[in-house]
């Protein structure tokens, strides 16, 4: 327990109904914050002791929070520390990508658990997601064997891949259009008999930075995704936001130029797909990371020379960022390597003048989050536990329904 920093945590409400969000505020301070015992849970979370008690209750019952041994300060009352278990949820998350698929299975707290990846026919979904429901299945095979409890806890499966999502004419190969006609949910609902979501990539990176990463507690933070594509995960008031169509942050698909002849769109210029472009590298390339990232270590003039233009792009869009959505910061994650995406950090200084270029500032402008290729699964993975666990609006309009 933490006696000198607050303690982060959304507020309850003590109006009837409204145990379902109550239930969520709980795990999320325990989730923010470590161990906390009843009465920091009430202070932080501005419900009643005994509604506290109940939910403790409740939650130890459930198998997601366990007492930790009592504890005694100064002259008052001994106390007892409540933390979450790991192993009271677990999910599931998938990236598909144009060329890869990667699955991985999470815990309560996002610790990965066990992970696998394959290669993926371009293009051709009816093939492809034979091999991901058998990534799928080895990787719930694993987890099974980690924990024998698991397949009553999974609470679902995230699907993370490039948007946007339902254009009318969406036969740009960015855009994956075949899977993007495949009815890949039902499929995958049916092949795996989990509650199958979909996000795109750069806000299930979003999504795990925000359980374990540079967003972890903070309200309002905009992830920078460069991968293959460039997206922007947008996190408002605490809480991912995905737009009316599952579209939000397609900020890749901005025109650096008016509209017309000669005008580009920001990932054909400061993507990966670009830098592989220009090094004439195929991006179904096995070894392409670690090449990637040996090239950019001896700082070789072809990759320098790209990150000088990218980091020209990305600059902008950062201020493009700030302006519309005053983030208290932005966060540049990426599937490429470390010293690639530390580069284009570097590269972007000086930031352009913007609304957020203030004194007194808590966090930086720009920083540099998760370059794990693996981070979209993550994300994805985290996604179920979010909607499962996260205090959300729409859990005061309704009961619980996930079973736990």
């Amino acid at each position: 327990m933490n006696d000198v920093s607050p303690i982060r945590a959304k507020s309850g409400t003590n109006q009837e109904g409204t145990s379902a969000h109550n239930r969520r505020v709980m795990i999320e301070a325990l989730r923010l914050n470590g161990a906390l015992s009843r009465a920091d849970l009430a202070r932080a979370t501005q419900l009643t002791k005994q509604a506290v008690s109940n939910i403790i209750e409740d939650l130890e019952r459930d198998g997601l929070v366990v007492g930790l041994d009592t504890v005694r300060k100064g002259r008052g009352q001994p106390s007892t520390p409540y933390r979450l278990v790991p192993e009271g949820a677990f999910a599931i998350g998938l990236q598909i990508d144009r060329h890869l698929t990667r699955a991985v299975a999470v815990d309560l707290v996002g610790s990965v658990l066990a992970r696998a990846e394959a290669n993926l026919p371009f293009d051709e979904p009816s093939k492809g997601v034979e091999v991901i429901l058998g990534l799928v299945d080895g990787v719930r095979r694993q987890l099974a064997g980690i924990s024998a409890q698991s397949e009553g806890r999974l609470v679902g499966l995230g699907v993370a891949m490039p948007g946007p999502f339902g254009l009318k004419n969406s036969d740009d190969k960015w855009m994956m259009p075949a899977w993007q006609k495949f009815p890949l949910l039902e499929t995958l609902a049916a092949g795996t008999g989990l509650n199958v979501g979909l996000q795109n990539d750069s806000a299930a990176c979003a999504t795990a930075e925000r359980m374990v990463g540079a967003a972890h507690g903070v309200d309002h933070a905009v992830c920078l995704y460069v991968g293959y594509g460039i997206g922007a995960g947008l996190i408002l008031n605490g809480e991912l936001y995905s737009g009316g169509h599952g579209n939000a942050g397609e900020i890749g698909m901005a025109l650096l130029s008016p509209a017309g002849p000669g005008s580009t769109p920001l990932e054909h210029r400061a993507s990966l797909a670009s830098l592989y472009q220009h090094l004439g590298l195929d991006p179904a390339d096995d070894g392409l990371y670690n090449r990637i990232g040996m090239m950019t270590a001896a700082e070789d003039p072809r990759i320098m020379a790209w990150i000088e233009g990218a980091a020209h792009d990305l600059r902008w869009s950062v201020h493009l960022i700030e302006t519309i959505f005053d983030p208290q910061t932005v966060i540049l994650t990426s599937g490429a390597p470390e010293a690639l995406a530390r580069r284009l950090v570097e590269g972007m200084h000086p930031l352009l003048p913007s609304i957020a270029d203030r004194p007194g500032r808590n966090l930086p402008r720009l920083q540099l989050g998760t370059t794990d290729p693996w981070s979209i699964a993550i994300g994805a993975a985290a996604a179920p536990i979010s909607r499962a666990f996260d205090p959300l609006f729409s859990a005061i309009l309704k009961t619980r329904s996930d079973g736990f």
